[in-house]
């Protein structure tokens, strides 16, 4: 039997025999595999391209304290990092933060009947909530609205953000529910230990078998703070904390700083520009040498600490130079043709790595037309509403349900007649939505037609575009009725609310009887 059949005879005996011939690879010995993905290749090319298989517990564990810390510097030190911490609070949370609109309804007195809504019971429960708004805070130094821009703007350099529920009297308010921030810092990362029946800690989280977080371990100082610093570790129940952040992948435990991707091109571009600025400056100021033929220093002031003679020149006036003395110019290349275009592309790639436009990152209108730039926002405000939707779920959800349980138990929600809202119904109390912030159009007038024609269509409920301006249309409907009543009172007519041009006006009058028919 031919064991490696090399001819295309031998190989057709040897299947015919019903035998599998052992082929050896036609590849030559010591030459590279041949990989079917080309980002899969081992070569010189690819020598510094850093793989792992790690799970991303593993990979923060490394990490995350140093992305944090270097996160931090951006944000403190670089004007662009700045940029983007301000966007996520604005474009998360807004000027007026994220608005509730209660949502309460009685059911239906007649069969097919659509529910009514009790206005008087979403009164009571909207204004208890601005109410405890203004006193959320546990430590008293910022209004709900604050704490939420605050946690959205730390998201960039932490990637987290941490608040801890403070119910009854410990909450210093009539509500009995305060919310307390506490700085990421607290929780132990270093803090790694096996647990029986297969649970575990993983950087400060405690996990069950199942990977469902029970608790954080977490310090009672910020552990470099001076002298209140702590190292003595607390364990805290879920249920007493909102843990927050973006999973990324599966099994993860701690959050991802959102700079993350961006982070190193935005450094070694702040040390370019910085070096580009001094070179410019030193170019501007026509600095140079001077030379002698002994190499003795020409006269000039003295440095105090060095005691080198120092020669300078004042804009605007000419030196005569000793004899002997030449002065040799030092031609600084900056400012460069080149530096705009280079920093623009380097923002561009910053900017691409966050899910931001450039010209927003950048404040740059240079050369952006109408259509790119309106195809550009339109995009990053899909990504705006996205986080403005997770932040909703992640915490708003839970503090409005942990509050109203609290406020209702308390009696602290009363009706107009000075009654308690019952506690025994609190599904029905419980229901509402969130308005959070919209942006202005690119383009207001063609926007607004549209609006207007996905209404005539019956594609768009008005409620629907009052929602994606930022406006309850209840609330609309409200003031316009009392606008119109106040302009009636006056003897005045608001053309802006008259009946539409060309538009048929309503009658509940019958029609007129058609005459009859002259006989035959």
């Amino acid at each position: 039997m031919t064991r490696n059949p090399t001819t295309l005879a031998q190989r057709a005996a040897a299947w015919a025999r019903g035998v599998v011939p052992f082929m050896r690879s036609a590849r030559p010995a010591g030459t590279a595999q041949v990989r079917r993905f080309a980002a899969a290749r081992i070569d010189r090319h690819t020598a510094d391209w850093l793989d792992t298989q790690n799970s991303i517990n593993q990979e923060l564990r490394t990490d995350l304290a140093k992305l944090r810390s270097r996160g931090r510097d951006l944000v403190n030190n670089n004007d662009y990092a700045r940029k983007f911490a301000g966007m996520c609070a604005d474009n998360i949370i807004g000027p007026a933060g994220i608005r509730l609109q209660a949502r309460v309804f009685d059911p239906p007195t007649k069969p097919g009947q659509a529910p009514i809504a009790d206005e008087l019971a979403n009164a009571a429960i909207e204004s208890a909530w601005l109410e405890w708004c203004a006193v959320a805070d546990y430590n008293r130094r910022q209004t709900l609205r604050d704490l939420c821009a605050t946690a959205c703007a730390g998201l960039p350099a932490d990637g987290e953000f941490l608040w801890r529920i403070v119910r009854g009297k410990a909450a210093g308010n009539r509500f009995g529910l305060a919310i307390q921030a506490i700085d990421v810092d607290r929780i132990d990362t270093m803090h790694n230990q096996q647990l029986p029946g297969g649970a575990a800690v993983v950087m400060g989280v405690e996990i069950d078998a199942f990977g469902t977080p029970q608790a954080l371990h977490i310090f009672a100082a910020h552990p470099n703070d001076g002298e209140r610093s702590s190292r003595q570790r607390m364990r805290v129940p879920v249920a007493d904390l909102i843990h927050a952040f973006k999973v990324d992948r599966a099994g993860q435990v701690r959050g991802i700083p959102w700079m993350a991707p961006g982070m190193l091109s935005l450094h070694h571009l702040g040390s370019f520009m910085l070096a580009a600025i001094l070179a410019a400056e030193n170019g501007a100021n026509h600095y140079g040498f001077f030379t002698t033929p002994d190499g003795v220093a020409p006269l000039g002031a003295a440095d105090a600490t060095t005691g080198e003679q120092i020669t300078t020149s004042q804009p605007g006036t000419y030196d005569t130079l000793p004899a002997g003395v030449t002065f040799q110019a030092h031609e600084s290349k900056y400012p460069s043709e080149t530096f705009g275009p280079f920093v623009k592309t380097a923002l561009q790639r910053v900017a691409t790595g966050w899910r931001v436009s450039y010209h927003s990152l950048a404040n740059d209108l240079e050369g952006v037309s109408f259509s790119s730039i309106r195809s550009g926002t339109l995009e990053e405000r899909d990504r705006w509403a996205a986080d403005q939707e997770w932040f909703i779920t992640v915490a708003l959800e839970r503090v409005f349900t942990e509050w109203l349980q609290a406020a209702l138990l308390l009696g602290a929600i009363t009706m107009p007649n000075g009654s308690p809202l019952p506690a025994a119904k609190y599904a029905k109390f419980v229901q509402h939505e969130w308005q959070p912030r919209r942006w202005d159009w690119v383009d207001p007038k063609s926007d607004m037609e549209a609006k207007i024609l996905a209404i005539r269509a019956g594609l768009m409920a008005p409620q629907d575009v009052a929602a994606s301006m930022g406006y309850d249309f209840a609330d609309n409907i409200a003031a316009i009725a009392a606008a119109n009543k106040s302009a009636e009172a006056a003897g005045v007519q608001l053309t802006a609310y008259a009946a539409t041009p060309g538009a048929v006006p309503h009658t509940t009058q019958p029609p007129a009887t058609p005459p009859a028919k002259a006989a035959a």
